[in-house]
């Protein structure tokens, strides 16, 4: 069943498939009606749909005339009853394929493929669905269940007279109902519980006095976090039925109610192994192990003898240290692999990127292995507490290896170790972990002289290495024994088939400056990329410098392009050889990035070798044109006629250019990480302006709240080195990014202040952009407040001024956040004209994801209005685009919206179940003020369906959230729980 808070599309059951060959459909889950070959034959008059709904309902066997009149009319018919069945059956008959309804025996049937039937379709998806749960597989079950729900179009015979019709439609409905039960129970059971919310809101309310339905409702909120409104549920449905039917609720509750109480950790866990038992997924994550492992000998066995003897003790834990370069991932990664046998469930593995200067955080990682693991997006929590016992919760029972390399600290591997026995972790870093509780520590050294010559052996042949042993050895003497160093050596030794290892050993020595770094901790493995540069021919060398010097996890082909300042063919070429010596990853076709080590030591080469030192400062700038360029155009697709491109930083180095706005977002989208990074990497006096025009024309970053948290602290950046530099022009742009972030995340006061000192500054770096957006951004900031007088005030200047300067974009937003001003001050028919107004210019733009702005300034108009139906439909459309654009800020709240228009035509219902999907979509995004306002409107949509006890709980976690930022809301939500409001 459709989810999106929409009108629920049907099963398309009628049409015809390619090759109909005309055959008769039939469907009674809904209206009686049939198609031939795709098109409707009308069934007639309500009296020959009943006939027709009687036949069709006895699958092929007769019914007779007797039987037919009791069906059509009970224990009263007329007098002409069965004068009347036969003319509804001859007229059928006509409209109805030869041979479909036939006479036989003194009465009639319906003769047609059982399959041509949709109850008949639907009975079979429920039984497929069945055997699938039954042995496991329940997203398949759940997915025929859908399909069977799906072919359901309203109420089954809709409209068809008679007490067989009635009797028919009631069995129907429970059966109906059974089955959405039973697919709701699937969607709990594999951790869809944020989305099961909604759909049982509804259903409660409908079935209030169905217990299965609180049932599912009471454990899709308690896995969602939501305890209190689970209580609340029990509370709501022991006084329902007290109050209807004077009993207490069925024992299955109230051992539930008792198991939310007790906080009970097997209640929170999906029931695992959501696929058939038979192919049971467990996670396999390790990469590959070398084929030419060498050496090592005593740490494969001490470490094998460890995890060989995990199952029935404690959870090990084993750390492996060591210089970078020394072989520890390669050493944990093939004793890993030697030990999966004693891990049948699994192992998993991850780089935590701990020798880099932004390692990965703890919760990221955690979120990967819960999906490793089979935990649905939906069901992994937000905070590192939550998601490290969850993450416990999930390998309990299971023996799995956990494999956690390039560790930063102790405190990053915490919270990813595993709690049970029958686990075992393994970390590599380059720190001794003497500070993690239980762990078996190993010190990794370089090779013995005997180990490095075998493995350089195993790489370069044994026959080019059996001819020159003295040159060996002096190339993995050079090489410091490092085994790293002895890899690149050997692997470009093996790939010139015209080099001796006496040429290779002549290169080496003639770097005496490596052989002193060796010496040196870390500059060692500064000494062993040093030989792999040394290999490279003039233009790889220079790619590899400046390649490095971007931040950023990594590097798209077109970015890489513009740093070098070469053809997109060129580039490939040039990357890819960089790719086959090992310096360069490709992370993805057409992206690439260093290990962190590896981009440490090219940028130490950029500040060494590249000459002139300008070309590096050319390097980043070409690259930020780049940036800039397509971030403009991106911005130009999305917002046609928006006047900021035209206020952009002149870029001298082109962009990409995109027909399809979709390819753009996904341009935009797959950069995000990689342009916030780059932006506060460009705070410097020459590439500052351009830095805060890219990251203005990336807006949408913020909006669609994916990347709200990064943007914002690049934005901080940027004001601070525009602050810091005197550039009245940049730190007023600077501050119109931080005011607009802040705004959407309910930080009032902070933004208020920040928009004003935007207008100051712009105005005095005659700077008109800033000028019009900090007025207008104060203007929505004081409608929030309730300051509406100033807001006007605002807003009309705002309005003047994007007039003023031909701005039609601006000027549309202004109107429309005018309109919201007049909206809140009573005055209705302006608010409804405005929004119009700025709808309009933006539809005339060929602007739709602004105009979804209007229309959603125009469905609070229009709601306020009492115009519901309209108010409805203009939400809807912006929905539509919102969704679309990825803006799920704007998609969440447009929910709510329709929520408070389905309380204004009192369908407290449809209300919860919008405000649910808004709280869902809105997770994690938005701020703090806005869940208060969804709960809000949420806890009086439950309210409106008996549900207090929820409401309850909803009003008092937007009243603290309220309190804890002073908002003017807090009073509304305090009458609502004031006990007049709850009488």
């Amino acid at each position: 069943m459709e989810r999106d808070g929409g009108p629920r599309v049907p099963e398309q059951w009628a049409p015809a498939v390619p090759g109909d060959s005309g055959e008769l459909r039939f469907s009674v889950l809904g209206p009686v009606r049939a198609w031939r070959g795709g098109e409707p034959v009308p069934p007639g008059s309500p009296q020959q749909r009943a006939l027709l709904a009687a036949l069709l309902m006895r699958d092929g066997r007769t019914a007779t005339a007797g039987e037919l009149i009791d069906a059509l009319w009970g224990d009263e018919p007329p007098s002409q009853a069965l004068a009347a069945v036969r003319t509804y059956a001859s007229r059928l008959r006509k409209k109805l394929s030869p041979g479909v309804l036939v006479t036989e025996a003194g009465g009639y049937a319906v003769r047609n493929r059982p399959d041509l039937l949709d109850l008949t379709v639907a009975q079979e998806l429920a039984t497929d669905a069945e055997k699938a749960r039954a042995t496991g597989d329940r997203n398949q079950a759940r997915a025929l269940l859908n399909k069977s729900l799906g072919l359901w179009d309203g109420e089954a015979l809709a409209s068809v007279p008679g007490p067989y019709a009635e009797t028919q439609r009631a069995r129907l409905e429970e059966w109906r109902l059974q089955l959405t039960e039973t697919r709701l129970d699937l969607d709990l059971e594999v951790g869809c519980h944020a989305e099961a919310v909604s759909e049982l809101t509804v259903l409660t309310a409908a079935h209030p006095l169905r217990e299965r339905l609180r049932e599912l409702l009471m454990l899709a909120l308690y896995r969602s976090g939501r305890q209190a409104e689970a209580l609340a549920v029990y509370a709501d449905t022991r006084r329902l039925l007290a109050e209807d039917l004077g009993v207490d609720p069925r024992p299955e509750l109230s051992q539930l109610q008792q198991r939310i109480l007790q906080a009970d950790a097997e209640l929170a866990r999906p029931v695992e192994d959501s696929v058939p038992a038979h192919t049971f997924m467990r996670p396999a994550q390790l990469p590959a192990t070398v084929p030419d492992f060498t050496g090592r000998v005593s740490f494969v066995r001490e470490l094998g003898k460890r995890l060989s003897t995990v199952e029935g003790s404690v959870m090990a834990v084993s750390a492996l240290a060591g210089i970078g370069g020394v072989g520890k991932t390669t050493l944990a990664v093939h004793v890993a692999h030697a030990a999966r046998t004693y891990f049948p469930d699994g192992q998993l593995y991850v780089d935590l990127q701990g020798a880099g200067t932004r390692a990965a955080e703890p919760e990221n990682v955690l979120g990967s292995f819960l999906r490793a693991l089979g935990t649905p997006d939906t069901a992994i929590p937000d905070s590192l507490d939550d998601r490290s016992a969850l993450y416990r919760s999930a390998l309990d029972g299971r023996r799995i290896l956990v494999l956690l390399d390039n560790a930063r600290d102790a405190a990053q591997v915490r919270p990813l170790l595993p709690g049970t026995e029958g686990c075992a972790a393994l970390v590599t870093s380059r720190v001794r972990m003497v500070d993690l509780a239980g762990a078996h520590l190993v010190d990794l050294d370089v090779m013995s002289p005997e180990e490095a010559l075998q493995l350089f052996t195993r790489i370069v042949g044994e026959e080019r290495v059996g001819a020159e042993r003295k040159a060996a050895l002096d190339v993995v003497a050079a090489c410091g024994f490092l085994p790293l160093a002895i890899r690149i050596a050997a692997s470009r030794l093996a790939a010139r088939r015209t080099w001796t290892v006496s040429v290779l050993a002549a290169k080496l020595a003639d770097e005496r400056r490596r052989l002193d770094e060796l010496q040196a901790g870390d500059l060692a493995v500064k000494a062993t990329f040093e030989l792999g540069y040394g290999a490279l021919d003039a233009a790889q060398a220079r790619a590899f410098r400046l390649l490095g010097l971007a931040d950023g996890p990594d590097l798209s082909l077109a970015a890489a392009a513009a740093v070098l300042d070469l053809p997109l063919h060129d580039a490939e070429d040039l990357l890819e050889s960089l790719v086959d010596t090992s310096l360069l990853e490709s992370a993805a076709p057409g992206r690439y990035r260093y290990h962190d080590l590896v981009r440490l030591y090219a940028r130490a080469c950029a500040e060494r070798d590249e000459q002139p030192p300008s070309e590096r400062e050319a390097a980043l700038s070409r690259l930020l044109d780049f940036y800039l360029a397509t971030a403009a155009s991106v911005y130009a697709l999305e917002r046609p006629g928006d006047r900021l491109v035209d206020h952009l930083e002149p870029t001298s180095y082109e962009g990409l250019s995109f027909s399809d706005r979709h390819d753009a977002q996904d341009w935009l989208y797959a950069e995000a990480n990689c342009l916030l990074a780059f932006v506060r990497q460009c705070a410097g006096a020459h590439t500052l302006r351009r830095a805060v025009d890219l990251l203005w024309a990336c807006v949408d970053l913020a909006e669609s709240g994916a990347n709200s948290k990064q943007y914002e602290e690049a934005a901080a950046v940027l004001r601070k080195a525009a602050h810091a530099a005197g550039d009245q022009w940049a730190e007023a742009r600077a501050l119109v990014i931080l005011a607009n972030v802040h705004q959407m995340v309910g930080r009032f006061e902070e933004a208020d202040e920040e928009a004003g000192q935007a207008h100051r500054l712009a105005e005095a770096a005659q700077d008109p952009l800033p000028s019009c957006w900090a007025a207008n951004a104060r203007g929505v900031i004081a409608l929030f407040q309730g300051r509406h007088a100033e807001g006007e005030k605002y807003l009309t200047r705002s309005l003047e001024r994007f007039r003023a300067a031909g701005d039609r974009a601006g000027e549309a937003s202004a109107l429309c956040n005018l309109s919201r001003i007049r909206l809140a001050t009573g005055r209705t028919s302006s608010a409804v004209a405005l929004a119009q107004q700025g709808i309009d210019i933006y539809d005339g733009l060929g602007h739709s994801l602004r105009g979804a702005n209007g229309r959603y300034a125009l469905g609070l108009a229009l709601t306020q209005a009492g115009q519901l139906g309209d108010a409805a439909q203009r939400l809807h459309e912006a929905l539509v685009v919102f969704r679309d654009s990825r803006q799920r800020l704007w998609e969440g709240m447009t929910l709510c919206r329709l929520a408070e228009a389905d309380l204004e035509g009192h369908k407290p219902a449809q209300a919860a179940s919008n405000a649910e999907m808004a709280l869902t979509v809105l997770r994690g995004i938005g701020g703090e003020w806005r869940r208060g306002n969804v709960l809000t409107v949420l806890g009086r949509a439950l309210h409106g369906i008996g549900q207090t006890g929820r409401a309850q709980v909803c009003w008092r976690e937007a009243l603290s959230l309220y309190e804890d930022r002073g908002s003017p809301e807090a009073a509304d939500v305090r009458a609502l729980l004031s006990p007049a409001a709850a009488a």
